[in-house]
């Protein structure tokens, strides 16, 4: 318990980290002044109450599982993510590692835990998972422009250059020109189209950003 109570010691004034200690029945028996300010919406006195009540009730499961590993290896520390109540009806993020605590006996007395916030590091994986979606989408949909451009817009475009060749080289040939003419115009109409549905693609993905 002595190097617990100098870290405690040390670490009651942080503004930065959060020092909680929690007995076997799952109760605070220690918070530094940064816990327990910045959790003072959820209770005005921490200590003696259950130590779950500052949470997200799905990381409960977590805080029990990582004690059960401290347990197991008194000697190693344990990292485990929490949600805590922000005191507006949502959360933040908050980064802990987990530590068994024995008493002169060797017997299990608690759990010490050690943690601060990640809300920002949170948000900023967030924005930047976002933006690489966006980006891999951006690059799907050049990917099938210019697949589209290469395979489907080539046809119709071919049969024009084609088609303008015959018309050129039959120009006296009224009847024939104008069998051309109305296949010309069948190849126009189609790239048209192809034309269309690619305009529509682009706009829609990108009305939906």
């Amino acid at each position: 318990m002595i190097n617990f109570d100098q870290t405690c010691n040390l670490l009651k004034e942080s503004s930065f980290y959060y020092i909680i200690i929690v007995n076997m029945e799952g109760k605070y028996t220690f918070t530094n002044d940064n816990y327990s300010q910045r959790f003072s919406h959820v209770s005005s006195g921490l200590i003696g109450q259950p130590f779950h009540i500052t949470m997200h009730p799905d990381d409960v499961a977590t805080c029990e599982m990582v004690s059960q590993e401290c347990f197991q290896q008194p000697n190693k520390l344990f990292p485990a993510t929490i949600r805590k109540h922000d005191g507006q009806g949502g959360y933040i993020f908050t980064q802990w590692e987990f530590r068994a605590m024995f008493d002169e006996n060797n017997q299990p007395s608690g759990m010490f835990c050690l943690g601060y916030d990640i809300s920002e590091l949170m948000l900023e994986r967030q924005q930047s998972k976002k933006v690489s979606e966006e980006i891999n989408a951006q690059s799907s949909l050049l990917e099938e422009i210019v697949f589209t451009q290469s395979h489907t817009v080539r046809a119709p475009l071919a049969n024009l250059l084609a088609l303008t060749r015959i018309m050129k080289k039959n120009l006296h040939n009224e009847k024939y020109i104008g069998q051309v003419c109305d296949m010309v115009l069948d190849s126009a109409k189609k790239l048209d189209e192809i034309i269309t549905d690619i305009v529509f693609s682009v706009r829609k993905h990108t009305d939906s950003r």
